[in-house]
C-alpha cells in the first residue's frame, strides 16, 4: 500500500511537528496530536494553569493539532483549549471538536461531573442530538466556548447508538458545512471499527477517529476500517495507543480499556516492556509508533493533563524504535505476522 501525500518537514526536525492531511481535503494536523479531554479533569482535578501549562508544552514541542469536545467536562475542555490558544496565529494550527452532545445549563448548586468522568463542576447536563439542527447548534456553541471564528474538522462524536439519526441528518449536515466552507475537514469519532468503517465506505468523510482498537494490544482495525480507508483514500487518526494506560506502564491494577487489565493482556504487555527495553527502547514508544506502520494512519491522538505528560509522549514519540523489535514481537507471537509496522523512512498516511 503507498497511498497518501507526502508529509512536511517540521521545524527544528521535531517528528512530532510533521504535517500529514486529512484525505484529500486542505486540514494537515501535525503527527502527534494533543487530546484535550484531560484538561477538563479527566478522572482527577486539573487546575486552569496547568492547563494551560500542557497546551503551552504541545505548542512549544511543534504540535499544531488539538482535539476537544463539549462532552469534555461539559464545555471546560473547550474552554480552557481555546483560551490557551488565545493570541497565537489562526492559521498555523487545527482543532477539531465534536457534535452529538448538546449541553443545557444546570441551575446551581453544581455536583461534580465525575459520573461521566470528569472531576469537573457539573454546570450542564448533556442531551443527545444527532439532527441537521442539533449539528449546527452543537458547532456554534463550541465556537463560543473555543473563542473562535472556526473549527478546521468536526467529528460525529459517539453515535454508536444513533446510526440512523448520525447518517441520515447529521451526516449530511456536516457535508452542508464543508460545502459552506465553515469546516474544512469532517468524519465520525467511535471507540469501534464497525461503524467507522460504514462512514468511511458509504459517505464521503475526509478522517475518522478510532480509539483504542489499533494499539499493539488490539489492532482489529486492521480487519475492516484501515483497509477500507486506504481503498478509499481516506485518512485515520488513531486514539488510545495505550489502551487507557496498560501500555504506557503495564502493572498490576493498572487500567486496559477503562477496567483492570485481565491478568493475561498484562502478561502480554509485561513481556513487550521486557523486549522493548532489550531493544534500547520503551513500550510507551513503540505504542507510539505503531499505528504508523500503517499507510491509512494520519497522526496519533495523546491526552495529557500537564506539561510533564506532554514531555514525556513528545521523548517517546521521538524516540527510535529498531526493527528488530518488531521481529522480535512477531516471532514471540506478541504481534501476528500480518500486522504491519512502522518502517525507515515512515510510510506517508493516506490522503493524495
Amino acid at each position: 500500500m503507498t497511498c497518501g501525500p507526502p508529509t512536511e518537514a517540521p521545524p527544528g526536525g521535531h517528528p512530532a511537528a510533521e504535517r500529514t492531511r486529512l484525505g484529500a481535503g486542505p486540514v494537515r494536523p501535525t503527527r502527534l496530536s494533543f487530546g484535550a479531554a484531560a484538561l477538563a479533569g479527566l478522572y482527577t482535578e486539573v487546575g486552569d494553569e496547568q492547563a494551560a501549562a500542557a497546551v503551552d508544552a504541545a505548542w512549544d514541542a511543534g504540535i499544531r493539532s488539538y482535539d476537544t469536545a463539549p462532552h469534555y467536562g461539559v464545555g471546560l475542555s473547550e474552554r480552557r483549549l481555546g483560551a490557551a490558544l488565545r493570541g497565537r496565529d489562526r492559521d498555523s494550527f487545527v482543532v477539531s471538536t465534536k457534535v452529538g452532545r448538546l449541553l443545557v445549563e444546570q441551575p446551581p448548586p453544581y455536583g461534580d461531573d465525575l459520573a461521566h468522568g470528569f472531576a469537573a463542576p457539573a454546570t450542564h447536563r448533556r442531551v443527545w442530538d444527532f439532527s441537521a439542527d442539533g449539528v449546527r447548534r452543537s458547532l456554534e456553541e463550541s465556537l463560543g466556548r473555543l473563542g473562535l471564528d472556526r473549527v478546521d474538522l468536526v467529528y460525529l462524536h459517539d453515535p454508536d447508538d444513533h446510526a440512523e439519526q448520525a447518517f441520515a441528518e447529521a451526516y449530511p449536515a456536516l457535508e452542508e458545512l464543508r460545502d459552506e466552507g465553515m469546516v474544512g475537514a469532517i468524519g465520525a469519532g467511535m471507540n469501534q471499527t464497525r461503524m467507522l468503517t460504514r462512514f468511511v465506505r458509504d459517505t464521503d468523510v475526509d478522517t475518522v477517529l478510532c480509539a483504542g482498537r489499533y494499539t499493539l494490544l488490539d489492532p482489529s482495525a486492521l480487519a475492516d476500517l484501515l483497509p477500507t480507508a486506504a481503498a478509499r483514500g481516506r485518512s485515520v487518526v488513531i486514539g488510545g495507543v495505550f489502551n487507557s494506560g496498560l501500555l504506557a506502564d503495564p502493572a498490576p491494577g493498572t487500567t486496559y480499556d477503562y477496567a483492570e487489565a485481565p491478568r493475561e493482556v498484562l502478561v502480554r504487555a509485561l513481556r513487550m516492556k521486557e523486549a522493548a527495553h532489550r531493544h534500547g527502547t520503551t513500550l510507551r514508544a513503540a505504542a507510539l509508533a505503531f499505528p504508523f506502520g500503517h499507510p491509512a494512519v494520519a497522526s496519533v491522538l495523546v491526552g495529557a493533563r500537564s506539561a510533564a505528560e506532554v514531555a514525556d509522549a513528545v521523548r517517546g514519540f521521538q524516540r527510535p524504535v529498531p526493527t528488530a523489535l518488531w521481529d522480535e514481537l512477531r516471532a514471540e507471537g506478541l504481534l501476528a505476522p500480518d500486522v504491519p509496522v512502522p518502517t525507515a523512512p515512515a510510510v506517508p498516511p493516506c490522503g493524495a
